[in-house]
C-alpha cells in the first residue's frame, strides 16, 4: 500500500452527530464522505488520513481499511493473517495493540482470533504486541468477512493538547465542534457561554474563527507506521499554520466557579486564542450582551443525572432562559441537556429538536432558538 493507494477511511462520531461530520468533510474538501450509522465514510491515501486527523474538528477517531478476506475457521485465519502485507503498513519493531470483533460469523470467539492476528504481527515483523502500544489493529470478523483497519489517530481526536485543566462532566472538543456546527456557527459571530466551566465552547469557538487546525498540537499514531513520510506530513502542517488568521469578533466565558475561569483561561492560553477570548466570574443573573454584533449563547448547564435533581435544577434552567429572554435580543440559543423538562423550564421558543447524543454516559439533545425577539 503506497501514500497515492486509495483506500476506506473511516471518521468516527457520536450516534446522532454523523450529519453534521459530514457536512465538515465536505466543507474541507474530502469529496466523497458519506454519513452512516457511527460516523462517515470516504475514500482516500495516506495524506488524507494525515490532513483529516490534522484539520477535522468533529472526528474521534480517524481509520483506514487496510483489507479484508473471507475466513470460516480459525486455521485459514492464520494462514490469511500470516500471508497479511503487514509490512507495507507496520514498521519493523513498532509495539502493536490487536482489537478484535466477532459477529454473525463461524469464527465467535473473538480472543482467539485476536491471538492469531497478534501471532501473524510478532512474527512477520518482531514486533511487540502490548495493550498500551500506541499503534492499534482493529480486525472486524462479520458474516465471515475479515476486515483489518488501524487507527491511525492514537489518542482519541478530542484531546487536542491543550487542555490541562478540566472540571466535572466536560464536554469533549470534538462534539463542541458539531454542536456549533449544528446552531449554524461559521466563525464569524461572537459566541457566548454563560457556564463555560473550562472554557470548551468558548475555546472551540475562538479556534474555528482564527482558522486554527485542531491537531496543531499533538502527535499522531499514523507518524509510527511504515506509510508516513515526515516531509510531506511537514508540508501539510506548515500550510495549515499559514492559514491561521485574527478573528473580527470575541468569545466570551463565564461562571459562578472562580476555579472554573482559571482553568478556562489557562486553557484558553495553551490553546493560543487569549487574545480574543473574555473569562469572567459571574452568576447568570448578573449576565448582560457584550459590546458588538448578536451572536450565539451555547451553554451545557448541569443536567442532574440522579432521581430528584433535576427537579432541584428547575430554577437554574428557569433563571437562564429569563435572563436570555429578557437581555439578549438578536441572539440565538443552543442549550445541551439531558432532560425536556429541563429545556422546557427555560421558557425559551426552541425549534424542532434533532436525535439526541450520547455524552458521559447519557444521552443529551441540543435545543436551539432563533434569534431572540
Amino acid at each position: 500500500m503506497t501514500t497515492t493507494d486509495p483506500f476506506e477511511i473511516f471518521l468516527v462520531t457520536a450516534p446522532g452527530l454523523e450529519k453534521m461530520l459530514f457536512l465538515e468533510a465536505r466543507a474541507e474538501g474530502f469529496a466523497s464522505a458519506r454519513y452512516v450509522p457511527g460516523g462517515v465514510t470516504m475514500q482516500g491515501s495516506w495524506p488524507d488520513v494525515w490532513r483529516a486527523n490534522l484539520e477535522l474538528r468533529g472526528a474521534g477517531r480517524v481509520t483506514a481499511t487496510l483489507g479484508s478476506f473471507h475466513v470460516l475457521h480459525l486455521s485459514e485465519l492464520d494462514k490469511r493473517a500470516s500471508k497479511f502485507p503487514w509490512r507495507e503498513i507496520l514498521r519493523p519493531g513498532v509495539p502493536v495493540c490487536v482489537d478484535v470483533s466477532c459477529k454473525k460469523s463461524r469464527i465467535y470467539h473473538s480472543g482467539a482470533a485476536q491471538e492469531r492476528i497478534e501471532k501473524a504481527i510478532a512474527k512477520e515483523m518482531g514486533a511487540a504486541i502490548s495493550p498500551d502500544a500506541g499503534v492499534t489493529i482493529r480486525a472486524r470478523i462479520e458474516n465471515d468477512i475479515c476486515t483489518i483497519g488501524i487507527d491511525t489517530s492514537g489518542e482519541l481526536l478530542h484531546r487536542r493538547g491543550h487542555k490541562e485543566a478540566v472540571n466535572k462532566a466536560p464536554m469533549r472538543e470534538t462534539l463542541a465542534s458539531l454542536f456549533l456546527r449544528q446552531c449554524g456557527y461559521d466563525g464569524t459571530e461572537p459566541v457566548l457561554d454563560p457556564m463555560c466551566g473550562s472554557g470548551t465552547f468558548v475555546i472551540e469557538a475562538a479556534e474555528i474563527a482564527a482558522r486554527l487546525a485542531p491537531g496543531r498540537s499533538r502527535t499522531f499514531a499514523f507518524e509510527q507506521l511504515a506509510t508516513f513520510d515526515a516531509l510531506a506530513w511537514s508540508e501539510l502542517r506548515a500550510a495549515a499554520v499559514a492559514r491561521a488568521t485574527t478573528p473580527s469578533v470575541r468569545f466570551y466565558g463565564s461562571d459562578r466557579d472562580p476555579g472554573a475561569i482559571r482553568m478556562s483561561e489557562a486553557n484558553a492560553a495553551r490553546a493560543g486564542v487569549s487574545d480574543f477570548t473574555d473569562f469572567k466570574c459571574q452568576a447568570i443573573s448578573e449576565l448582560v450582551p457584550p459590546e458588538g454584533p448578536a451572536g450565539l449563547v451555547i451553554v451545557n448547564p448541569p443536567y442532574g443525572d440522579r432521581i430528584g435533581e433535576k427537579h432541584n435544577l428547575t430554577p437554574l434552567y428557569r433563571a437562564l432562559g429569563q435572563t436570555l429572554k429578557s437581555r439578549f435580543s438578536g441572539w440565538r440559543v443552543g442549550v445541551i441537556t439531558s432532560g425536556n423538562e429541563l429545556a422546557h423550564a427555560t421558557g425559551l421558543p426552541f425549534l424542532a429538536t434533532t436525535a439526541p447524543v450520547a455524552h458521559g454516559g447519557l444521552r443529551v439533545t441540543l435545543w436551539q432558538t432563533e434569534a431572540l425577539k
